[in-house]
């Protein structure tokens, strides 16, 4: 049965009955309490002994027919971890690939994520987090079969090796496949213990680093994959929830009757921000949507203007005297400041944008007596579970939650609204409910990357060495919004989403301050693909471009003259040298710009994109013709699928740098749908070519990586053609024409 299955009936089955109940399953609980400094510093500790047959924790499962099953512990968004994460264990246990089937694990604590510590899916850091654990349970794996192979022939354990499914003695010329071997094998009463040293070499890896076909690409290329909007149960109904406009805003519904009177509409009820409506076909539902009259209180937001926002966030960002949170720091940028011999600043700025996932919110829930079934598409599992419990009135573990794959994520789908409408609703009619919102329901209701501005201020030595380095952001929060106020005051203030790549770490710079100077408009906030590498590193890019002009020097030349890490410095010269960076274009320029994705403790990734840019002056159209892209991932764990996650995230932040854009009018969303929230179309993206670098054995942050580099590289494109610098984004025509003309 795969847990995704249409109709799925609504009893819960348990992991072994799923598998039939049959052959060698191995049960590990992953370690999840070390912290970020903890785990860059030493290997993980053994995983602890396993639970009771009873338990669903299970990791992998070897039928008797040759048949693995490995569970993959987190979504699938279309980043392909549902194949490189049972990779890495099917690598160390040696398995047969062509036999593996994987799955999605439920929820339970043996599979949280080894850094969030619950099963969540945010900041391209699964792979990375779950390596080393998932290596040793892949381990563990092979030396139990190994053990029972040596136990049944009779042999030293020292004599018993394997190859891709067989467990062999040499000496005796005896092989047993791993199903034979499960047939007859007993697990432990102890799992071995692996030392780090005992894990595979690298270089005998036989999966990791090969192009494996990823497990999902034939059901979504088929269109035969399930996603929470396909879900039908018996029984169900459907139901939506016009949110409010502006958040925290209380609705009084004005027509409730009217549409209860409407031909298949069962429901009209208050729910949590908003108003639902619950009926027999979503036709029905929508049309009711549309007829319905509600009046909202005002609350803090209710006036917001985002234009006006704009100007004094970069008002707020150029006065010193605000009160800002320190975010970075690295000596004493202010002191060092006032013995400079030259300052030079920049400005910059970006509007909100809006996730524009493929598929619509959507959730299937079932409230019934016995507890709580819900099929739905989300970044945060254990937070679903959680909140569904609490809006249905039991304990999490009477709440069954079926991970389905989502169609696009981005860090909207890590907010899990859209699941607790979905249990409300379904508790208060008392049937399956599958709850769907509208796109522009959706759009009204973004959870908006943050409005930020900039000022940077640089002070130069007589020599032009960098003495001092100090970054004002001016920003909405997200921390709160994401995981609660308690979480920000246990950071001393500091948003790690907002503040992410607001520094300077790999240039020469001799001290360093990046202050957050907060903004709260009331405006519904979320982490956005990239986390703060979109806005941050335009800034940090173009000022360093900037110097560069200040300087006289070359932007390629000036960056490798103040880059101090090696493997900054090498992606940078790859990009440069596949762009043929010393080559005159006709009627284009080059942009260049360096960014990196992931957590200092754990390791970076790192890229460098370079673009080649035309303008038509006239009409202020940005042309970018050609993107080069070179990425240092550390250990590619799936090269192609590393080119596609980076040519996406490189695509984009093309979007994003020229069309997306979110405006507030009076506290709400003024777009409506893809008319008026332009994305990039497929006849607009220009030619990519990517080179994926390894510069170590550890897998490091993937999906985002490319992001960062795109919005500052055209930016810098435009000031090495027009003397002009785009400073504002989105680059629009209306914005290009405007810089053109000062």
């Amino acid at each position: 049965m795969n847990m995704h299955d249409r109709d799925m009936p609504l009893s819960r089955p348990s992991r072994r009955k799923v598998l039939g109940g049959l052959g060698l399953t191995f049960a590990f609980a992953l370690t999840a309490q070390e912290t970020l400094a903890q785990q860059a510093a030493a290997p993980p500790p053994p995983p602890a002994k396993p639970l009771g047959p009873g338990d669903v924790n299970a990791w992998v499962n070897i039928h008797p027919s040759g048949r693995i099953t490995i569970m993959a512990p987190v979504p699938e968004m279309g980043q392909a971890t549902n194949t490189s994460l049972p990779l890495i264990i099917a690598e160390e246990m040696d398995a047969d690939w062509s036999k593996v089937r994987v799955e999605t694990a439920p929820i339970h604590a043996a599979y949280d994520h080894p850094i969030f510590r619950s099963q969540f899916v945010v900041a391209s850091l699964s792979t990375r987090a779950y390596f080393q654990p998932l290596r040793i349970a892949g381990a563990q794996a092979r030396r139990v079969l190994m053990m029972a192979a040596a136990d049944f022939w009779k042999v030293p354990l020292a004599e018993v090796t394997t190859n891709n499914g067989i467990v062999e003695h040499k000496k005796s010329s005896r092989r047993l496949a791993y199903g034979e071997v499960a047939a007859f094998a007993k697990m432990p009463s102890a799992l071995p213990q692996i030392k780090p040293e005992e894990l595979k070499p690298v270089s005998q890896f036989r999966l990791i680093g090969k192009d494996v076909a990823r497990v999902d690409v034939e059901k979504k290329a088929r269109g035969t994959e399930t996603y929470a909007i396909d879900q039908q149960v018996p029984g169900l109904v459907y139901g939506t929830v016009a949110r409010a406009p502006v958040m925290d805003s209380v609705p009084t519904i004005q027509n409730a009757s009217e549409l209860l009177g409407r031909k298949g509409i069962l429901a009209v009820l208050a729910v949590p921000q908003g108003v639902g409506i619950v009926g027999n076909r979503i036709e029905d539902v929508f049309a009711a949507r549309q007829a319905l009259k509600v009046s909202w209180s005002q609350v803090k937001g209710s006036g917001y203007d985002s234009e006006k926002g704009l100007q004094e966030f970069l008002a707020d960002a150029r006065n010193m005297e605000k009160t800002a949170v320190v975010g970075r720091k690295t000596g004493e940028a202010v002191d060092a400041m006032k013995t400079a011999a030259r300052m030079i600043s920049g400005e910059y700025s970006t509007d909100y944008a809006y996730h524009a996932q493929m598929e619509p919110l959507s959730c299937v829930a079932s409230v019934t007596a016995n507890g709580v079934d819900v099929w739905t598409g989300t970044q945060w599992p254990t937070k679903a579970r959680d909140e569904a419990a609490k809006i249905a009135g039991v304990t999490p573990d009477k709440v069954n939650v079926r991970m389905m794959p989502m169609g696009g994520g981005y860090g909207r789908r890590a907010h899990i609204e859209y699941v607790t409408e979905a249990v409300a609703l379904s508790k208060a009619v008392g049937k399956p409910v599958k709850m769907i919102a509208s796109r522009e329901d959706d759009v009204a209701n973004a959870h908006c990357r943050p409005m930020t501005a900039h000022r940077i201020d640089v002070g130069l030595d007589p020599a032009g060495k960098i003495l001092a380095w100090r970054h004002r952001l001016a920003a909405d929060l997200v921390v709160p919004n994401l995981y609660g106020m308690a979480r920000l005051d246990a950071q001393k203030g500091v948003d790690h989403i907002v503040m992410a790549h607001a520094d300077v770490p790999y240039y020469d710079v001799g001290s360093h301050l990046a202050e957050h100077i907060y903004e709260d408009r009331g405006v519904r906030t979320a982490a956005w693909r990239g986390i703060g590498a979109g806005p941050n590193a335009f800034a940090v890019e173009g000022m360093i471009d900037e110097l560069a002009v200040a300087l006289g020097k070359d932007p390629l030349a000036y960056r490798l003259e103040i880059l101090k890490n090696p493997r900054a410095k090498a992606v940078v010269e790859k990009a440069a040298a596949m762009a043929e960076w010393s080559r005159k274009r006709d009627g284009a320029v080059l942009g260049l710009a360096f960014s990196r994705l992931g957590i200092p403790q754990l390791g970076e990734s790192m890229a460098a994109t370079v673009v080649e840019v035309a303008l038509d002056r006239s009409s202020g159209a940005v042309n970018v013709r050609r993107m080069w892209c070179a990425a240092d991932v550390g250990l590619p764990i799936q090269p192609r699928n590393i080119r596609q996650q980076v040519e996406g995230s490189l695509i984009w932040g093309l979007s994003s740098a020229l069309k997306e854009r979110i405006t507030f009018r009076n506290g709400a969303v003024v777009q409506s749908n893809f008319t008026d929230y332009e994305v990039l179309r497929a006849s607009e993206v220009p030619e990519i070519t990517v080179e994926v670098m390894r510069s170590g054995d550890i897998p490091l942050p993937v999906g985002e990586l490319g992001l960062g580099t795109v919005i500052p590289a055209i930016s810098n494109a435009v000031a090495s053609m027009t003397g002009k610098r785009l400073r504002n984004a989105p680059f629009t025509k209306e914005r290009v024409k405007a810089t053109l003309a000062v």
